[in-house]
Parts: C-alpha cells; sequence; structure tokens
C-alpha cells in the first residue's frame, strides 16, 4: 500500500509506506526525515497499488496534541527568524534576498538549528550577518545560496497556465531545457512568452518535446507536395496533439485538416500494393504455382536436331583422379553448332585408320598388316 503526505498546503508530494496504520485524508501523521519524524498532512489516503514499490520510508503514525503543538511553535520560530534576518541584511547592506527558513530541534548534535536560504547575484561575504543571527535567534545558524530555479520551488507561486508551478507540485529533478525545444514545438522566441516565474525557460517545454520530434520525423515537411482523399496539395502547417496536418488544395485552395496516416507517402504505397488489397487480382507469377516468383525466366531457343536441343553433358572425373588443379579449373562450356555447319560423323573405317596410322606412327603396331 501507498499513501502520500504534503507538509505545505499544495506543496509536493511525498509517498509513503502506512504500514499498520490507515489515515484518512486530511489526518496529520509524523513522517521520518534527517531531522527526525516532522509533522505532515495526509492528502492521499492508503490504498493498493498494481505494481510493488520498494524502499518507500515507513509512516510512524499519528500525530499527537504534543506534535501539534511542538509543529505549530516551530512554525512561529520560522516567521520570527525570517524577520530577523531580513532586519540584519538590511543594515549590513547585502544583496541577499531571504527565500526559506527552516528551523530544526530534534536533532542529536545541535540543540537548535536554524537554515536560511537566501539568493544572490553573486558571492557574498555574510560573516558578520552570521554572528549578529546567531546574537538575535540564540541558536545555531546557517546560510545557503540557492539558484532561480531552487528560488522559485521554495517559496511557490503561480505560472502563466494559471496552475501552481510544477517545481512547487510535483518536479523532483530540474532537467536540462534548451531554446531549441521551443523552436521544435512552434512557438514564439519572447522570453516573456516561454519563461517561468524563475526567469529560466519553462520547465514544461520538456514534456511534450519527444511527441513533436517523432512527429517532424515522419510526418511531410511543410511545403511538400501530397496526396489527401480530397485531392492533391501542399502542406501548410502541423497540428501535432491532433497528429493532423495542414494542406492547401491544389485545385480549390481551400485548407484542409488530414491525418498524418493519410498524406504518408509509406502508408500510401502500402495500401497501393496489390498484395495488400482484398479485391486486387493475384499476380502473374502467384497464379500458376509450377512457377517460381523468384526464379528469372530462361528462354531456349528451338534447334532442328535433336543433338542442339539437348543440354551440354560435362563428364565429371572420379574424386581419386581429382587434382587441385583440377577442382579451380570451370568446365569448359560447349560450342553450340548449328544445322547448318553440322558436319557428317566419321565412319568406322576411317576411325579404324586412324587408329591404324596412330599405331604405326609410333611403332607399336603389331605388324600382322
Amino acid at each position: 500500500m501507498v499513501m502520500a503526505v504534503s507538509f505545505e498546503r499544495y506543496g509536493r508530494l511525498y509517498y509513503l509506506d502506512p504500514g499498520p496504520y490507515r489515515p484518512r485524508v486530511g489526518d496529520k501523521v509524523l513522517v521520518p526525515t534527517d531531522d527526525g519524524p516532522e509533522v505532515a498532512e495526509c492528502v492521499w489516503a492508503p490504498q493498493y497499488v498494481t505494481e510493488e514499490i520498494g524502499g518507500l520510508p515507513q509512516c510512524e503514525g499519528v500525530a499527537t496534541a504534543a506534535d501539534l503543538d511542538r509543529d505549530e511553535q516551530n512554525r512561529q520560530r520560522r516567521a520570527d527568524a525570517r524577520l530577523t534576518a531580513k532586519r540584519l541584511i538590511r543594515e549590513h547592506g547585502l544583496p541577499m534576498k531571504v527565500v526559506g527558513i527552516d528551523f530544526v530541534d530534534r536533532r542529536a548534535d545541535v540543540d537548535q538549528l536554524v537554515i536560511v536560504y537566501f539568493s544572490a547575484p553573486h558571492r557574498v561575504d555574510f560573516r558578520d550577518l552570521v554572528r549578529d543571527l546567531a546574537r538575535g535567534l540564540r541558536a545555531r545558524i546557517e546560510l545557503r545560496q540557492v539558484g532561480a530555479r531552487d528560488e522559485a520551488r521554495l517559496q511557490g507561486g503561480i505560472g502563466p497556465c494559471g496552475r501552481d508551478l510544477c517545481c512547487a507540485t510535483f518536479l523532483k529533478d530540474f532537467e536540462p531545457v534548451s531554446v531549441r525545444m521551443a523552436k521544435d514545438q512552434d512557438l514564439p522566441l519572447n522570453p516573456l512568452k516561454i519563461s517561468g516565474a524563475c526567469g529560466r525557460l519553462m520547465c514544461c517545454l520538456k514534456y511534450e518535446h519527444p511527441l513533436y520530434q517523432e512527429f517532424n520525423a515522419k510526418a511531410p515537411a511543410t511545403g511538400t507536395a501530397v496526396e489527401t482523399p480530397a485531392g492533391d496539395g501542399v502542406v501548410v502547417g502541423h497540428n501535432v496533439p491532433s497528429d493532423t496536418v495542414v494542406v492547401r488544395l491544389a485545385a480549390s485552395g481551400r485548407r484542409c485538416a488530414c491525418s498524418r496516416a493519410d498524406v504518408c507517402s509509406p502508408r500510401q504505397q502500402y495500401e497501393a500494393s496489390p498484395t495488400t488489397t482484398p479485391d486486387a487480382p493475384l499476380p502473374v507469377d502467384l497464379q500458376d504455382p509450377q512457377r517460381l516468383p523468384d526464379s528469372p525466366e530462361v528462354s531456349v531457343p528451338a534447334a532442328d536436331s535433336a543433338e542442339a536441343a539437348e543440354p551440354a553433358q560435362v563428364e565429371t572425373p572420379e574424386p581419386d583422379q581429382v587434382s587441385p588443379t583440377t577442382r579451380r579449373r570451370k568446365p569448359r562450356r560447349r560450342r553450340r553448332v548449328s544445322h547448318e555447319d553440322a558436319a557428317p560423323a566419321p565412319e568406322s573405317v576411317a576411325d579404324t585408320g586412324d587408329e591404324r596410322d596412330a599405331g604405326a606412327g609410333d611403332g607399336t603396331g603389331d605388324g600382322s598388316q
């Protein structure tokens, strides 16, 4: 089970493991912190979640009356410390702005600790200020300088959208934001339009940036000629949230919004393919089951003699008689002889005479002739 609490009204949510406790919305509970248990308000009652979540701090129970009195006293001390810090900063003439005050009274190493968060345009020598604060508040003093984003997080406020600042409600880490993100989303590059309460680029520019990157990578660019169900036209704009493309038709000149899938070339080629159309006839290669679609067609010229029609036979030697040189030698292609050039086969008598002449020349005749 998981529950959510907040230390301030409309502040950041912190998730806890309720353990054996079942507080309701609005109840005050004890939350473990580095400085001891602190009082927080339950804004999300304990409930079961589908995913297994581990490593959450466990709730230490419902706050008692003594815990509520201590929390109220700490609030009053923080308010007094803020007024004292502002007065002393003004007396020392330091360019500092108090952002937040934190009061700790449950740490083992110190009795009371006041942490002052401030913002400044540059480094400030506040050694004299620390001595005066320690003397006036009678506690140990720590001064911590924060940036513009952390200042907005600690102070809180309303953003240009009319809602509470994201950094003060749910954002935990500040991710880098660039002007390129505003360009990809076709936003005006006016600093007053794309800056938040902290004076930096708004964190929400990063929320939809991956969606715009995916759309721009697949959608046709502005000025591209496309084919739409209403006719041919030219792309004049994009509407990323609705996943549509604004096209100006060439015939009438009016503008129409078409789905990105309707004007995407790969989608049109896929729908126009004969294999994806149910009513389209099969290709010629697939109509004849005896013909392989991947094998090329070979045309054999007609021959008048049976000898020309027969394929050439190549004698393959036995494996024992094949040498490495013979394996690398390609078989000699037989020259095809036409009907006009074909000579009559020699008679058997001529073959016997040739053999006799060859035997006589070699001196190997039997001498019977």
